[in-house]
C-alpha cells in the first residue's frame, strides 16, 4: 500500500480557518489521473494540488490542480498555497518559483515576515487578458436570485474573462452582492443555452469603491456553492478594470468570503504589456493540517 503525504493551508488570510482551504500533495509521483481526482473528491475542497517534477528542469515543479469533479488549467489560491507549502519544506527556497500548469507558466514571488519566514506569495497569471461571450443582466440576476436592477451595467455588461481560467464577471450593487444566493437550475440553463461558455459557468460578482473591492464567487455546477477566495477570478477582474480605464497599471484590494465566515484578503494588480494586459494576485497563508493518504 502506497502512502502520500499532504498538507492543508488556509490561503489569502492571516488567521486559521479564514481564507480558502487548500490541500497540497507535495510529492505525487506514482499517482494516476484517476487517483488524483479521487483524492480531490475525498478532500472535498474547492481545489487540491499535486506536485510533480517539471518537464523543464529550469522550472520548480509541474502542478496539477483538481476540483471535486475535474482538472483545472489554472487557479489562484492553489498556486499561492502550493508555493507556501513547498517553500517551507525547502532549506533554501530562494525568492521565486516557477510552476508548470496546463494554462502555461506561473511565476511566483515569495513574501516573508520581517524575520524572514515565508508567509505567502504573489503569483502572475499565465496568460494575458482575453474576453469572451457576454451574458444578459437578467440571466445573471436570475442565477443568484436578485433583481436585475441590482446589476450595474454602465461600466460593462456581465462578461466572460480569463487570464488562464474563465469567469463571468459582473458588477453589482452592495445590496445585490449581499443578497446573492446561487440558483443551480438557473446556472445549468445558462450553461446549456450558451455555447460560448465552453461547458464552464463560474460567476464572479463584485462591488467596487475605487481600488477597494468586495467580491463573491459561485460555481455550483461543479460543486462549489460559494468560494471564499478566488485568485484566478481576481486576476481577470483586475485586468478587465484596467482595460476599461485605459491605464498603464492599477492595483486593487479585494475582500471575499465575508458572508461565509471565512474572510479573505487578496491583493491584485494588472499592467499593460506588449502581449496584452497581465495580472497578479497575492496573499498570506496559514498552515492547518498534515496527514497521509493510503492507496
Amino acid at each position: 500500500m502506497a502512502e502520500y503525504s499532504f498538507e492543508t493551508v488556509d490561503v489569502f488570510t492571516h488567521q486559521r480557518f479564514g481564507g480558502n482551504p487548500l490541500a497540497v500533495f507535495p510529492d505525487s509521483e506514482g499517482l494516476s489521473d484517476r487517483e488524483m481526482q479521487q483524492l480531490a473528491a475525498e478532500m472535498n475542497l474547492s481545489e487540491t494540488t499535486f506536485v510533480l517534477p517539471p518537464a523543464d528542469a529550469s522550472n520548480t515543479a509541474r502542478v496539477r490542480i483538481f476540483n471535486r469533479n475535474h482538472e483545472m488549467p489554472f487557479a489562484g489560491h492553489p498556486m499561492v498555497g502550493t508555493a507556501f507549502v513547498l517553500a517551507r519544506r525547502r532549506s533554501e527556497p530562494g525568492e521565486s518559483l516557477r510552476f508548470e500548469v496546463p494554462a502555461g507558466l506561473v511565476t511566483v514571488r515569495l513574501s516573508r515576515t520581517t524575520d524572514g519566514a515565508v508567509q505567502g506569495a504573489i503569483i502572475e497569471a499565465p496568460q494575458p487578458l482575453t474576453l469572451g461571450v457576454q451574458i444578459g443582466a437578467e440571466q445573471v440576476a436570475e442565477s443568484v436570485g436578485v433583481a436585475a436592477s441590482e446589476l450595474i451595467v454602465s461600466n460593462h455588461v456581465p462578461t466572460l474573462a480569463s487570464v488562464g481560467n474563465t469567469y463571468v464577471i459582473a458588477e453589482v450593487t452592495e445590496g445585490g452582492l449581499h443578497q446573492a444566493s446561487p440558483n443551480l437550475a438557473a446556472f445549468r440553463r445558462i450553461l446549456d443555452a450558451t455555447p460560448g461558455l465552453d461547458g464552464r459557468f463560474s460567476l464572479y460578482l463584485y462591488n467596487r469603491r475605487g481600488r477597494a473591492i468586495s467580491a463573491r464567487m459561485f460555481a455550483p455546477v461543479v460543486g462549489t456553492w460559494e468560494d471564499p477566495a478566488t485568485g484566478s477570478a481576481a486576476t481577470p477582474l483586475a485586468a478587465l478594470l484596467l482595460s476599461l480605464s485605459g491605464g498603464v497599471r492599477d492595483e486593487f484590494t479585494i475582500h471575499q468570503g465575508v458572508q461565509m465566515g471565512r474572510p479573505s484578503l487578496l491583493e491584485a494588480a494588472a499592467w499593460q504589456t506588449l502581449e496584452g494586459i497581465r495580472a497578479s494576485v497575492g496573499g498570506t497563508c496559514v498552515p492547518v493540517l498534515r496527514g497521509e493518504a493510503a492507496l
